[in-house]
């Protein structure tokens, strides 16, 4: 369904010559594929195809992080990932949200206004909630906006030690679903030390890079 609506918007047939590649999670569940390629790979290539200069894309999705570094060429050249904790994912900036009885466009303008944030050591979850929920109820209790920055900052370290682990080089594309939030990416440049570049729909930077590989079959199949 989700293919024929996005064929429909585009204009093309389902019944057309179509080449398709299947990425990500839940990739090998997709029966009507041509090939499957590994989600570094399509980081890789949509990023490169948005931003020419970019030599590291970091991917921050709802449920996992990312980090590819490109060689000269565009090509993956090394990599670092994490999926085993909500800890640094969209879902657990969801579950913060929810804590904090505000929107996730509130939670990021509010976090602007922070002068300090709030210490969150935990590298779990469960028990970043627990800080969280003992900094709402302290006595004064935080102020949210310095809950949130501190928040933001315990994704960004989680994912700056993949960045260090993959060795950091510019220009650095950010992407994924979380790149939406302008807090977070705020905070990733204050860490980085420099700008990020982050495209105008950064959660499908993926699926673009499998179109551009299945663009690339066809022509070579064609010639």
């Amino acid at each position: 369904m989700a293919m024929e609506e996005s064929l429909s918007q585009a204009g093309i047939s389902i019944n057309d010559d179509l080449y398709i590649v299947s990425t990500g999670a839940g990739a090998k569940s997709v029966s009507f594929i041509q090939q499957k390629k590994a989600i570094t790979t399509c980081l890789a290539r949509g990023a490169r195809y948005l931003f020419p200069s970019s030599r590291m894309v970091i991917d921050m999705g709802a449920e996992s992080s990312t980090v590819v570094k490109l060689n000269e060429r565009g090509r993956v050249n090394d990599w670092a990932g994490q999926d085993k904790c909500a800890a640094g994912t969209g879902i657990f900036l969801q579950q913060m949200a929810k804590l904090m009885q505000m929107s996730l466009g509130e939670m990021s303008e509010l976090s602007f206004k922070a002068k300090s944030r709030a210490s969150i050591t935990s590298t779990c979850a469960v028990f970043a909630e627990s800080e969280v929920i003992s900094h709402v109820h302290r006595d004064p209790p935080t102020p949210k906006e310095e809950i949130i920055a501190g928040i933001y900052y315990s994704v960004v370290s989680r994912i700056m030690t993949l960045c260090k682990r993959a060795g950091i080089e510019k220009d650095v594309a950010l992407v994924g679903g979380v790149a939406l939030n302008d807090g977070v990416v705020k905070t990733m440049e204050k860490e980085l030390g420099f700008a990020v570049l982050v495209p105008d729909v950064p959660q499908i930077v993926s699926a673009l890079g499998a179109a551009i590989l299945a663009r690339e079959a066809m022509e070579k199949e064609a010639s």
